[in-house]
């Protein structure tokens, strides 16, 4: 059941945005749409979806065809619970119901057996019966829950009136929905924004696993690596289609404009040489009929066209940081409530200064919450120290929404900025990629990544030494996400990134707070270390539940003492723990126990190889350093490679813990 586009064309305002596009989504393709902001990717879904029309060209899909769309913004205004709502995803299967009665009555009332007209009706019964028995033989109340769960929501969320959720979290009912409908095309607009990692990575499962045909908006290049296998590149109003995923299509986008290019260059060569035989023989009677061959062959050169590259990109550097306090934020003890629920308590931490910090965890476990709390915008308890000259630059979730819309991108500028820097606005602006007549446009008609990029414009406005980025990375294109990564990783400050992109913060940040259970837990290491580090624990409990529940025993029951009866079979005496006597494992749980342990002990050997390859591998950049004349990049090098060992050690010590924990279970 394909979908093919034909010919598409857009015109805005006389800006030509797809021209003549064509390209066919097969039934199981899991494409990335990708370009830049303004490129017209949420353009390109809107019309797919058929809630836009192209200037000229068609969207050809089969009938029967459901497509499932979400945006990047919804408007909503229900009024049931949770679970009432996402039931409305099934009312589809009522309305196949009442199709197929329809079907059956007109059949059984016609008389035209052998028209087309009849023949269309019988394709269309075996077709609805085959869909309604697929979707009655799945048990619907498992699955809405199963994908509510993975979307973050607690049972204790399942009976609660949508309204008192925010847009974030309505967003995750309406994607509840979409996928539990199951259509033959999902079209995703940006749906990582509102989800926090571990969603994310059910969501990359459930589009690997259970989704038909997928096209998604995403700038999560971690998201998109792991979901897609093909990638369409918008670009000048052209698209470039690669069968594979967003990593292996940069390298082969990368190789594909450097053979143009050389292509491009040796046919340049070639017709200046054929051009200067022409002018230099001209006029040579005996060289007439050569020179005439070489005209008629220059005629037939078919010119090789070099496509057109978008080389506009962002110019961002945070201004230097004014010297702060040694301890920009001294936690002791915070806590914050709302009414009878808890968020988070006890949170108790320093943030040094220069330090590059992450806050993580699920949404709704405090993370945006403690932030307001060190913005002094809530009220809290404990005791929470901003230190000596600190002065904060704060990017709100929500900060691109809270623009005025009807005002220019300039005037939106011009309002905030005080003293001589209103005389660089259009500097500013242009550094920002609203250059020329963009600074006049209204806010109203910018797309999600220009307007965060006009958000983060007031951040320059005057120097801070404590950014606080709260999902700075929503609605950015890549390339621009990497110039803003590089921008923080530059500035000499010290700042605290609330995100759920793994990409955007691998090597950003050297401390992972999570959020969770009410408490603040601090992590050491970047994020993939904090990832590896949840991951171990929640294996090494898993494994250790699963010991125990090999015998139906009580995870308590080997620290209790058991009494055992006098009539108690020799069976019994050997698999119930006495005091003093642990439980002798069956053979089967032996086993077991010894793979895992197997597991375990080849990560830890694993780690101690990585760590002698980067030890050695700092021993070679020293013996360079020490010869003399070293290149420029080797104390880059060096500082890279010992940021690497370090993490190494911190894997290796999560692995032998691993290890000692298993060995003892």
């Amino acid at each position: 059941m394909s979908i093919s586009i034909n010919s598409l064309k857009v015109e805005f305002s006389a800006k030509c945005l797809f021209d003549n596009i064509s390209y066919i989504i097969n039934p199981k393709d899991k494409i990335a749409l990708v370009g830049k902001n303004g490129a017209g990717k949420s353009t390109m879904l809107k019309i797919i979806a058929g809630l836009q029309n192209p200037t000229s060209g068609s969207v050809a899909m089969p009938r029967d065809t459901t497509v499932g769309y979400l945006p990047q913004h919804i408007t909503v205004s229900d009024t049931s619970t949770v679970i009432d709502e996402v039931r409305s995803a099934f009312s589809h299967v009522d309305e196949m119901k009442a199709r197929l009665d329809e079907i059956n009555h007109q059949l059984a009332t016609r008389t035209d057996y052998e028209s087309e007209a009849y023949q269309e009706l019988i394709e269309a019964m075996t077709s609805l019966n085959d869909r309604l028995a697929m979707e009655q033989s799945e048990n619907f109340e498992a699955e809405m829950e199963k994908t509510l769960l993975g979307l973050g929501f607690l049972r204790s969320d399942f009976d609660r009136p949508t309204s008192e959720f925010s847009g974030g979290w309505r967003m995750r009912i309406e994607l509840a929905k979409i996928l539990l409908r199951r259509p033959d095309v999902l079209l995703l607009d940006e749906p990582t924004n509102h989800l926090d990692i571990e969603s994310i990575q059910w969501l990359e499962n459930f589009l690997i696993t259970k989704a038909n045909a997928v096209v998604l908006v995403s700038h999560d290049r971690a998201f998109i690596d792991n979901v897609t296998n093909r990638t369409i590149e918008i670009s000048l109003g052209k698209i470039y289609d690669y069968s594979v995923n967003y990593s292996k299509y940069l390298v082969l986008r990368q190789e594909r404009l450097e053979q143009q290019m050389r292509a491009y260059q040796n046919q340049q060569k070639m017709i200046q040489e054929t051009e200067d035989f022409i002018e230099r023989f001209r006029y040579k009677a005996t060289k007439s009929v050569q020179v005439q061959s070489r005209i008629k062959q220059l005629a037939k050169i078919e010119r090789i066209e070099v496509d057109e590259v978008d080389t506009s990109h962002l110019n961002l550097k945070f201004p230097p940081a004014p010297r702060s306090g040694d301890y920009p934020v001294i936690a002791d003890n915070v806590g914050k409530a709302y009414g009878d629920h808890q968020v988070f308590d006890h949170a108790t931490f320093t943030i040094k200064r220069g330090e590059k910090v992450a806050f993580v965890g699920k949404n709704g476990e405090g993370k945006s919450t403690l932030v307001k709390c060190i913005m002094g915008e809530i009220p809290f308890t404990g005791s929470l120290k901003i230190g000596h000259n600190v002065k904060i630059g704060y990017f709100a979730q929500n900060q691109a929404t809270l623009l005025d819309e009807d005002i220019s991108v300039f005037d939106t500028i011009d309002r905030v900025a005080v003293g001589d820097i209103r005389t660089k606005i259009r500097d500013i602006l242009g550094a920002f990629m609203f250059g020329g007549e963009a600074s006049d446009k209204k806010v109203k008609v910018l797309s999600g990544g220009e307007r965060t990029r006009l958000a983060m414009i007031r951040l320059l406005l005057e120097p801070v030494n404590l950014l606080i980025l709260d999902e700075p990375t929503n609605h950015l294109d890549m390339k621009t996400k990497d110039i803003l990564k590089q921008a923080i990783k530059d500035f000499n400050g010290t700042v605290i990134v609330v995100s759920h992109d793994r990409e955007f913060l691998d090597g950003l940040v050297e401390k992972v707070y999570e959020f969770g259970g009410g408490e603040v837990k601090e992590c050491l290491g970047g994020i993939y270390e904090f990832l590896e580090k949840k991951k171990l624990a929640s294996l090494s409990e898993l494994e250790r539940n699963t010991i125990r529940s090999v015998s139906g025993q009580n995870p308590d029951a080997s620290a209790k003492k058991q009494p055992q009866s006098s009539n108690s079979s020799p069976t019994s005496a050997t698999t119930t723990p006495t005091s003093g006597q642990p439980r002798k494992l069956t053979y089967a749980e032996q086993r077991e126990h010894e793979k895992l342990v197997r597991k375990a002990r080849k990560k830890v050997e694993e780690a101690e190889a990585e760590i002698a390859r980067l030890e050695q591998e700092i021993a070679d950049i020293e013996a360079t350093i020490a010869a003399g004349n070293p290149p420029a990049d080797i104390y880059d090098r060096h500082a890279s490679t010992t940021k690497q060992l370090e993490n190494a050690m911190s894997l290796w010590e999560l692995a032998s813990m691993e290890l000692d924990d298993i060995s003892k279970a």
